[in-house]
C-alpha cells in the first residue's frame, strides 16, 4: 500500500468517526540509554509520596527527638558523677557528637518530608498544567467530532 492510499484512508476513517486516533511509528524504539533497560516510563504515586512526608513528620521527627531527649539527662548525671575523671571529658565529648548527629539527622528528615511534598505537588500541578494544554486542540479537533 503506498503512502497516498494508506493517508487516504485513514482520513476517510477519521472522517467516518469510527475509529479511534492511533500512531504507528515506522521504526524501534531508541535505547533509552544508561544500561537500564528500563520502559521510559515516569510513574509517580502523590498520595504515597504524601504519606510518606506524613510519616517523616508524625513519627518519625517526633521519636527522634523524644529519642534525643532520653539520653540528655542520664548523660549529665554520669558526667556529673565521673566528675574529674577523663571518662567524664569522654562523656561530655560523646554527647555533643550525639547532639549534633540528632540535629543533622532531624535536618535530613526535614529535606526529605519537604522534597516529598515539594515532588507530589510538581508532578500533580505538571499534570494538570499539560492536561490544560491540550483542551483547545480537543475543542477543535474534527477527529472528537467537535
Amino acid at each position: 500500500m503506498s503512502f497516498e492510499q494508506e493517508w487516504a484512508q485513514q482520513k476517510q476513517t477519521a472522517m467516518a468517526g469510527d475509529g479511534s486516533p492511533q500512531m504507528r511509528l515506522n521504526q524501534l524504539a531508541a535505547d533509552p540509554g544508561g544500561g537500564g533497560g528500563g520502559q521510559g516510563v515516569l510513574a509517580t504515586a502523590p498520595p504515597e509520596k504524601k504519606k510518606a512526608a506524613n510519616t517523616i513528620e508524625n513519627v518519625l521527627q517526633p521519636g527522634t527527638t523524644k529519642a534525643a531527649d532520653a539520653a540528655d539527662e542520664p548523660t549529665q548525671g554520669a558526667v556529673k558523677a565521673f566528675n574529674g575523671w577523663e571518662t567524664a571529658v569522654g562523656l561530655s565529648k560523646a554527647h555533643t557528637q550525639w547532639d549534633d548527629q540528632v540535629k543533622r539527622l532531624m535536618g535530613r528528615l526535614n529535606s526529605e518530608k519537604t522534597a516529598l511534598r515539594g515532588a507530589s505537588n510538581l508532578f500533580t500541578g505538571q499534570d494538570q498544567l499539560t492536561g490544560r494544554t491540550f483542551q483547545p486542540v480537543q475543542s477543535q479537533s474534527k477527529v472528537n467530532g467537535l
